[in-house]
């Protein structure tokens, strides 16, 4: 329907899904649940606004590690 992009994961009793190109996270009790929420929440968003968003492309989930021992949220 977008064409943007989700990250979804588990938190505790929930799944969180939140859209990378723009500020919009929503939960759920399953994935499908979450997916649905983000969808709504996202019309939501873009109901009043103009501006239009492009969605990334070729997305790679890195995961950083410090050589400090630094720990990152």
């Amino acid at each position: 329907m977008f064409g943007l992009n989700a990250l979804l994961w588990k938190e505790e009793d929930f799944f969180v899904a939140k859209a990378v190109e723009v500020e919009v996270a929503s939960q759920g009790k399953t994935k499908k649940e979450a997916i649905a929420n983000l969808e709504e929440a996202l019309e939501l968003y873009f109901e009043d606004r103009k501006t239009k968003v492009s969605a990334y492309r070729n997305l790679e989930l890195v995961k950083l590690e410090s050589d400090s021992g630094r720990m990152y949220a």
